[in-house]
C-alpha cells in the first residue's frame, strides 16, 4: 500500500491534507473520543459546547486550561514533520487540520488552515475581537478571562453545535476543486463536515489516500486506506518519494 501511495504522490502537482486527533493524538495529547478524553468525570461532548459555557464557564476554563497545559509540554511527533516534508516537496499543498492545537505551526507548516479554531486564542463574547490567549501562570490568577472591553472571553474554538468557519470551509472547498490528491490522516471519518472531504475529492477527479490507526466510515470510497501509525507511515512515505 506505501508503494501505490508513493506511486500517487509522485504524480501529484496539487496535494490537500486533511488532519485529525489521531495525528496529534502521538504527541500525547487526549482525543475526544474514548477514556483518554475525559476529565474529572466529564466528556468532551459535556464541556465543548455553548450550553455547558453559558452554565458554569468556570468549569470550561478550567478545562481548557487544563488542556493547554498538556499541549505546551508536547511536542509535534513525526507525523507533523512529514507534513513540513510534504508541503517541501509538493508545488502546490494546502493543509485543513481540525485540531487545536498548534502543533502543526510548531512543526513548520505554513500553507494552513484551521478548521476547528485554535485553542490558544480568544472570542470576545461582546465586542467579537480575536486575540492570542496566554495561560494563567498562577493559580490565584482569575480563571476567566475577560476583553479589554469588559467582555467575558470564550476559547476561539468552534465547539459541538457550533458552525464552521464559513470563509474557511470556502478556501478549503476552492483548493480541492483543483487538487490532484487528497491525503486524510488521522481522523474518525465521522465529523462533519470534514467528513465529507473524501467525497468531495472524488467528485473532483482527485486521487484519494486514508492513513489512520484503524478502518473508518470513508475507507471504503478512497482509492488507498493505510492502517497504522500516522508518523511511522507519513515517514514511510518521505522516504518513498526520496527514492
Amino acid at each position: 500500500m506505501i508503494h501505490e501511495a508513493c506511486t500517487i504522490l509522485k504524480e501529484t502537482q496539487t496535494l490537500f491534507v486533511l488532519t485529525g486527533a489521531g495525528v496529534s493524538a502521538e504527541s500525547g495529547i487526549p482525543t475526544f473520543r474514548g477514556s483518554s478524553g475525559l476529565w474529572k468525570n466529564y466528556s468532551a461532548t459535556e464541556l465543548a459546547t455553548p450550553q455547558a459555557f453559558k452554565k458554569n464557564p468556570a468549569l470550561v476554563w478550567e478545562w481548557y486550561h487544563w488542556r493547554q497545559s498538556l499541549i505546551v509540554n508536547a511536542e509535534p511527533n513525526p507525523a507533523h514533520y512529514a507534513l513540513v516534508k510534504l508541503e517541501e516537496i509538493m508545488p502546490h499543498f494546502l493543509l485543513l487540520t481540525q485540531n487545536v492545537d498548534s502543533l502543526h505551526q510548531r512543526a513548520g507548516s505554513r500553507n494552513i488552515l484551521e478548521l476547528h479554531g485554535n485553542i490558544f486564542r480568544t472570542r470576545c463574547l461582546r465586542c467579537d475581537r480575536v486575540a492570542p490567549y496566554k495561560i494563567p501562570e498562577k493559580k490565584s490568577d482569575k480563571i476567566l478571562p475577560t476583553c479589554s472591553c469588559d467582555g467575558l472571553l470564550r476559547p476561539d474554538v468552534v465547539w459541538f453545535g457550533e458552525s464552521i468557519p464559513h470563509a474557511i470551509w470556502q478556501r478549503a472547498q476552492d483548493f480541492l476543486s483543483h487538487t490532484d490528491t487528497a491525503l486524510i490522516c488521522g481522523t474518525s471519518g465521522v465529523v462533519w463536515p470534514a467528513a465529507a472531504i473524501p467525497e468531495i475529492a472524488r467528485q473532483n477527479n482527485a486521487r484519494t489516500i486514508e492513513i489512520n490507526l484503524e478502518p473508518t466510515p470513508v475507507s471504503s470510497i478512497v482509492d488507498i486506506s493505510i492502517q497504522g501509525k500516522a508518523g511511522d507511515l507519513l515517514q514511510q512515505l518521505i522516504s518513498g518519494l526520496n527514492q
